[in-house]
């Protein structure tokens, strides 16, 4: 009877299709339970990594089941269907075979879709979880100390605001708990003032707001002749609080990771880890953008708002977007679904005394140049004043980078996480160029855009870099293609 059956009833198994591949999800079957197939009829559609493929069934028979739904993720191996070779050939071993078929599906379909739902985008996430976790559980303990002192040390300078706290970190120098004094509080040029004076900022009162130390505290404490009196009244207090200190000798500074710069390293990792990212890179000639940057400075229609090579390349990313929209998606690891944005929420990086930040101008796509050019402005001065809300730095799509502005040519950017593309746009150089048929000085400049291969493959991702850089070479695009 088993022997009857098993030559009776024949198990198509996923087949390797010839990538290296260990999965594929079922698009569609072409088939039901009692349909007629025949050696190499189509029975379905399968979707591996790299292409959409139809399998062909290698016999003839009636289809008795279907071991997976539509949809589902199987391994290379597991049998998918299953086919009646000889049927009505033994009216009494059919329901048998029936019956020992029909709990198998059970657990295939049970087990390995569950487990077979994570494999998609596992990999990559369970490196880029595991990091992020780690060092969202270690850290902590690094700052433990510090914002112990917090409270200790509010008593001896009440005045000290959190902005002001800021700015001083960014001096490079950590906290003093030592007898309940604070650090003093000075920006960096006044810290390099008193250093080249020979001044010791500690022994400084300071008469600035918030209880900064200025230039004229520093020069009057060299003037003032008891200075040297003063200097030496709290070395013995001093002295002893460089032991538990950082620096040794003034060859190191530690500075503790937290705040901005916590979190902006933490969703580096998680989004390096998690997403793989791949960058391109063009270089475009963009005389005819600049040019255009400087009629706009004087059109009237954008008096009062900051005209800028960034403003045009942001509308010509904006362009190639409109005409790509795949690009501007993210990816539901939960869900196991690719989300496309049907808005754009451009989020410009910024470096601020805080650290880097990524606001976004929200809903960019519908703007007009000149209201681009405003919310471009009110972003990039409001990063720079440290008044950069939680709110406009949350459910961006897409973020562009000027790494230009520091004289660099380009980069390989990391994804915003959540965000599926980042445009890095390097320094504008005037260079030797072909135009036509002639060698001749232009300006120039080096674009690169990442992106995330889950979701944008080479084609999508070099579509939107090319549109990007065929707007900014003939800038009468952002009219004809806008």
């Amino acid at each position: 009877m088993t022997a009857d059956t098993s030559a009776r009833y024949r198990e198509f198994k996923m087949p390797d299709v010839g990538e290296g591949l260990t999965e594929a999800e079922i698009l569609k079957w072409y088939v039901q339970p009692g349909d007629t197939v025949t050696d190499g009829q189509v029975v379905c559609e399968v979707e591996t990594a790299k292409a959409a493929v139809e399998l062909p069934i290698p016999y003839d028979g009636v289809v008795h089941a279907l071991r997976f739904a539509e949809g589902t993720t199987v391994d290379v191996g597991a049998s998918i269907i299953t086919v009646d070779v000889a049927p009505g050939s033994d009216d009494g071993a059919a329901p048998a075979a029936a019956d020992t078929a029909a709990p198998a599906p059970a657990p295939a379909v049970a087990e390995p879709v569950a487990e077979d739902a994570e494999p998609k985008g596992r990999q990559p996430v369970l490196v880029g979880y595991g990091v992020s976790e780690a060092s969202t559980k270690r850290r902590p303990r690094r700052g433990a100390a510090p914002a112990a002192a917090v409270p200790e040390q509010g008593a001896a300078v009440p005045a000290a605001s959190a902005g002001a706290a800021i700015q001083a970190e960014m001096n490079g120098h950590r906290p003093v708990a030592a007898e309940g004094l604070a650090r003093p509080l000075a920006k960096p040029p006044v810290r390099k003032l008193a250093k080249d004076l020979g001044v010791d900022l500690a022994t400084i009162t300071p008469t600035g707001p918030d209880g900064i130390i200025t230039r004229e505290d520093v020069h009057a404490a060299v003037s003032a002749p008891q200075a040297p009196a003063a200097v030496s009244a709290p070395a013995p207090v001093s002295a002893p609080s460089a032991a538990p200190g950082t620096a040794v000798a003034g060859r190191e500074t530690r500075i503790p990771v937290k705040g901005v710069r916590k979190a902006t390293a933490a969703a580096m990792v998680g989004s390096a880890f998690s997403a793989p990212h791949v960058t391109e890179f063009v270089t475009v000639d963009v005389t005819r953008t600049m040019r255009l940057v400087d009629e706009l400075k004087s059109d009237k229609d954008m008096a009062g708002v900051r005209v800028n090579p960034l403003l045009l390349i942001a509308k010509a990313l904006l362009v190639a977007i409109k005409r790509n929209p795949e690009i501007n998606a993210t990816w539901d690891e939960a869900a196991q679904e690719i989300v496309v944005k049907h808005y754009v929420n451009l989020g410009i990086a910024a470096a601020t005394p805080r650290g880097l930040l990524v606001p976004n101008i929200k809903d960019a796509h519908d703007k007009t140049l000149p209201q681009l050019a405003q919310s471009l402005g009110e972003l990039v001065s409001t990063a720079r004043e440290g008044k950069t809300t939680p709110g406009a730095m949350q459910g961006g799509t897409v973020t562009i980078t000027n790494v230009g502005v520091f004289g660099v040519d380009t980069g390989t950017p990391i994804l915003n996480p959540g965000e599926s593309a980042i445009l890095a746009v390097g320094a504008i150089k005037l260079q030797p160029w072909v135009h036509k048929g002639k060698v001749k000085p232009r300006q120039v400049t080096t674009l690169a855009l990442s992106f995330d291969h889950r979701l944008v493959d080479g084609e999508l991702g070099s579509r939107v870099l090319a549109d990007t850089a065929a707007v900014l070479e003939q800038p009468k695009r952002l009219i004809t293609w806008g």
